[in-house]
């Protein structure tokens, strides 16, 4: 049994429909409807993004995955959503502003981030994966464009059966973000 247990748990009605909810250690938290146990549930893994998720940034895709991730869960009867404190893909909130204003200079968001001498990408799913524990999920079908998510689970005992695209479209401020992401950093994108 996982060490990881959550600190607090609800009901959570939401204007997608109603999911239950539980917080864990550092305010991360997974959102699940139907019989996650007993049934291979749609997961989307996460990471916070202030910008786009809460004041709707276009600067990238974030917020429109989250909505979109939230309706197609609600609409499978049975997936997840574990939403992980790891902004700007692990650097921190001032850091990703700070990356930010070196790409309004003309750097992509990997030369921005080696700019600022940090990693292209500082997640960890560890615990992610304890939070997949707790709730009984061993199997998923993966809703994600980065094969890096596919790569933790799979290299850590959780079967992903299947991968669901998650593509926004782009627009006129973050097209070359998601080609950066698709080129630079292997995302499953179309052109």
């Amino acid at each position: 049994m996982s060490d990881v247990q959550p600190l607090a748990q609800t009901i959570l009605p939401t204007s997608y429909g109603v999911f239950h909810m539980a917080v864990f250690a550092g305010d991360n938290v997974a959102l699940w409807c139907g019989d996650v146990k007993a049934h291979t549930p749609l997961l989307r893994l996460h990471s916070e993004c202030l910008t786009g998720d809460v004041f709707g940034s276009l600067k990238c895709d974030c917020g429109e995955q989250l909505d979109a991730a939230l309706q197609r869960i609600q609409t499978s009867g049975c997936g997840v959503l574990l939403y992980l404190r790891q902004e700007g893909r692990g650097i921190g909130l001032v850091n990703k502003i700070k990356a930010y204003a070196l790409q309004e200079t003309g750097l992509d968001t990997v030369d921005a981030n080696r700019a600022l001498g940090l990693p292209d990408d500082m997640r960890d799913y560890t615990l992610a994966l304890g939070m997949l524990e707790w709730l009984g999920v061993t199997k998923v079908h993966l809703l994600t464009n980065n094969p890096t998510k596919i790569s933790a689970l799979s290299s850590s005992g959780v079967h992903v059966v299947s991968r669901e695209s998650i593509e926004m479209s782009a627009n006129t401020v973050n097209h070359d973000y998601l080609q950066t992401k698709k080129i630079r950093m292997g995302h499953l994108l179309k052109d």
